[in-house]
């Protein structure tokens, strides 16, 4: 049997990770405050050259190294892309940024640099595809205008398509008050209205 070779193989590349305990979706904004050496040089060194760092999810581990011969955390292998889109220094003199997320990717495989970043070989998955919110998930779409209208939520500035079945899922998922763990187990599926589903199950679980 003959491959065949019109078909695009998965863009693969090799990103520094920054491991953390919130999960970043697509479209999402995370702020962050960086104060290790390590992490305040990735983000200077990739607002330079207009590159992305990736998020992972820590599955075991801390996300602070405090001591030299800490190990690397464990981490799942799905995570997002970060691009930062706004910085200021704080009052306790560290570093605000804001990043919001872009693709999605698997990590194949990492190594750790002498300064202890952690440098991951990634492959980017396919875009989800963009698919209209059917009368089933209405009620999502009216939870998430319900849950944008908060303070806090407002200042992210997160841009919303509450016709998307992508947008609102990846909203919902990041804002709603589950466990990380659940959170990256939705970040993970890549069919829009799956997530919806499971969405749906996790809203009447809140409810109780």
């Amino acid at each position: 049997m003959v491959a065949d070779k019109t078909q695009a193989s998965p863009e693969t590349s090799e990103i520094p990770l920054f491991p953390l305990h919130p999960v970043l979706f697509p479209g999402g904004r995370l702020p962050l405050q960086i104060f290790e050496p390590r992490y305040t040089d990735m983000i200077s060194n990739c607002m330079r050259d207009g590159r992305p760092f990736g998020v992972v999810l820590i599955r075991r581990g801390a996300d602070a190294r405090l001591l030299s011969e800490m190990p690397q955390p464990e981490i799942f292998d799905v995570g997002t892309e970060a691009n930062v889109v706004d910085f200021n220094q704080l009052p306790n003199g560290r570093l605000g940024i804001v990043v919001r997320g872009g693709r999605k990717f698997r990590v194949r495989g990492t190594r750790e640099q002498e300064d202890h970043l952690l440098l991951g070989r990634v492959e980017y998955l396919a875009d989800e595809p963009a698919l209209p919110i059917d009368a089933g998930h209405q009620e999502l779409v009216d939870i998430l205008r319900e849950l944008v209208k908060h303070p806090m939520i407002e200042k992210l500035g997160l841009d919303i398509d509450f016709d998307d079945a992508r947008s609102v899922g990846w909203r919902l998922a990041e804002l709603l008050p589950i466990e990380p763990e659940i959170k990256q187990s939705l970040l993970k599926l890549q069919w829009p209205r799956e997530r919806l589903q499971e969405l749906t199950r996790l809203v009447d679980k809140l409810r109780g």
